[in-house]
């Protein structure tokens, strides 16, 4: 009866993950989740410089636990491996029912709810994963060249991503963006009013809300989040009222010549803040290039063969086959070019002229693409090809 007992104890903990690109947005945050959850433990995880990892863990608003540990790797997936999950397994043994774990500042929820799931040894329900952003801030770190190190958002100089690359990779993963303003210094209401409003065109399927209260557990969705973060993945928003933020969305059918899409790339980035999708480019047919926009920077990446072109004995991905069943041509199969651009002002058929511009002609189509050259070096190997927008 014992052993029954502690298993279902084990089974019953509820975990609510918060990342934050700085400090002061998951600090509130997590304040606020704690105030309105007192039942709740919150567990805040930080990474200092030279590998340094703080824990703190309260219960009812007190401190009952601080402890330092000295990483020999000092980097965010050590710190999710190292500390985290062990922080997380250990209150799953002692019977905590709710925790709320704030992790580091540049800590992806992608990642460490992954490494949850892998490495405890026992299951968990991850009801919520939020994150807190100040609005009147977004669109400042959306266009922000530099990287995490160079913004001082993370003490790791290895961390090459962008502002702008945690915060859609966020928003396309996490259930809920919880809005936090932190008081350092007064907040432009305008610049809060649009930053809300981006934040809903850029994330359609989370909840935007104000006060923890509001946040609605169980609608975390572990394998659909992961398919709306891969990479050529698009996911259409709904319409959203009286914004100055819209999404245009653009399908050819037709392989893309590569040196007229080059060209017309920087006119077709232009004004955009986030431009994502896939292309059939004709110089590597057979290879699934996922596009990917951010701010000033655009870059290309081959994801591999297309869906029709992969080994009948090749192992099946679930991720990729969403999209691709979805979006069948009884010819071409999943081959095909669909970008969304997420901007304002835009224009839909100029975005559609430029890529009409990009196909291949009939007379080109039936001459083949050996002789076609590959300006972006996209085939065969997995290539990054960064752009500046």
């Amino acid at each position: 009866m014992y052993l029954r007992i502690i298993l279902i104890r084990l089974t019953g903990m509820h975990l609510t993950v918060i990342s934050s690109l700085d400090a002061l947005c998951r600090q509130q945050a997590c304040e606020a989740m704690a105030a309105a959850n007192a039942q709740a433990v919150l567990v805040l995880h930080d990474l200092l410089e030279n590998g340094l990892v703080i824990r703190r863990i309260f219960t009812n608003g007190a401190l009952v636990e601080r402890t330092e540990t000295q990483l020999e790797h000092g980097c965010l997936s050590c710190t999710i491996r190292l500390d985290v999950v062990p922080t997380v397994e250990r209150l799953l043994e002692r019977g905590e029912e709710m925790v709320i774990i704030g992790l580091p500042p540049g800590v992806s929820s992608e990642s460490a709810i992954g490494a949850l799931r892998r490495g405890l040894p026992h299951s968990v329900t991850v009801d919520s994963a939020v994150l807190a952003c100040a609005p009147d801030t977004l669109e400042d770190h959306l266009w922000d060249k530099h990287t995490l190190f160079e913004s001082g958002f993370t003490p790791v100089p290895e961390d090459h991503r962008t502002p702008g690359e945690f915060l859609i990779g966020e928003l396309c993963f996490n259930d809920t963006a919880l809005l936090a303003e932190p008081a350092l210094v007064p907040v432009d209401a305008a610049l809060r009013r649009r930053g809300i409003q981006l934040v809903r065109e850029l994330a359609p399927h989370a909840d935007v809300v104000v006060d923890p209260a509001e946040i609605r557990t169980g609608r975390h969705d572990y394998q659909e989040a992961r398919c709306r973060t891969v990479p050529g993945s698009v996911r259409i928003p709904a319409a959203v009222s009286a914004s100055p933020f819209t999404t245009v969305t653009h399908r050819a059918g037709r392989p893309l010549h590569p040196e007229r899409f080059r060209d017309a790339l920087a006119s077709l980035a232009e004004g955009c803040c986030w431009l994502r999708g896939r292309l059939w480019i004709a110089a590597a047919p057979r290879c699934r290039i996922a596009i990917q926009g951010i701010g000033p920077l655009v870059w290309l990446e081959n994801t591999g063969p297309w869906l029709a072109d992969r080994e009948a004995s090749a192992a099946p991905d679930h991720l990729d086959n969403v999209d691709a069943r979805l979006d069948w041509h009884p010819e071409h199969g999943d081959r095909c070019t669909v970008i969304a651009a997420t901007g304002e002002g835009l224009d839909p058929a100029e975005i559609a002229g430029l890529l009409a511009g990009c196909e291949l002609t009939d007379a080109e189509m039936d001459a083949g693409f050996a002789a076609l050259a590959d300006p972006f070096q996209l085939d065969p190997a997995p290539h990054f090809a960064p752009h500046s927008n």
